[in-house]
């Protein structure tokens, strides 16, 4: 499986996340929240930022199901899913995750044939702080 290499500024998300925690960066000054994680608001120019906890719910806004798969990692869980969940208190912040049955389930624990655009998602957590999406539901 392969592992997030964090930046200084998407630091703190990847170390929220191992406390099971989304968190979204958020300009200190304008209150708009932004990601990816980087050091100037591109709404107000202010260099000050916080992390605000989010309630982790969402909804799939695209997904995509890869076949072949692009990484050797990921060969023995091919056909899985990559989806992309727009957050419900911040509409314009979108993730990319998969989404799974069971926190850190296989990528392909999901058939594919239940995946629809707009359904609820809520995050999930793996052992090793990668977030993960799960139906509200199922």
């Amino acid at each position: 499986m392969l592992s997030p290499v964090p930046d200084a500024d998407g630091a703190p998300f990847w170390r929220y996340a191992a406390e099971g925690e989304l968190r979204v960066q958020t300009c200190a000054d304008c209150a708009e929240p932004r990601f990816p994680p980087r050091p100037c608001c591109p709404h107000c120019q202010s260099f000050a930022a916080e992390w605000r906890r989010t309630s982790g719910r969402g909804r799939i806004w695209s997904y995509v199901v890869p076949h072949p798969p692009l990484l050797p990692e990921y060969a023995a869980q091919a056909p899985y899913n990559v989806i992309l969940v727009e957050l419900t208190e911040a509409p314009r912040i979108r993730l990319i995750g998969n989404l799974v049955t069971a926190p850190g389930a296989p990528l392909n624990s999901l058939p594919h044939d239940h995946i629809r655009i707009g359904a609820r998602v809520r995050v999930v957590f793996d052992g090793n702080g990668l977030p993960q999406w799960v139906l509200e539901r199922p």
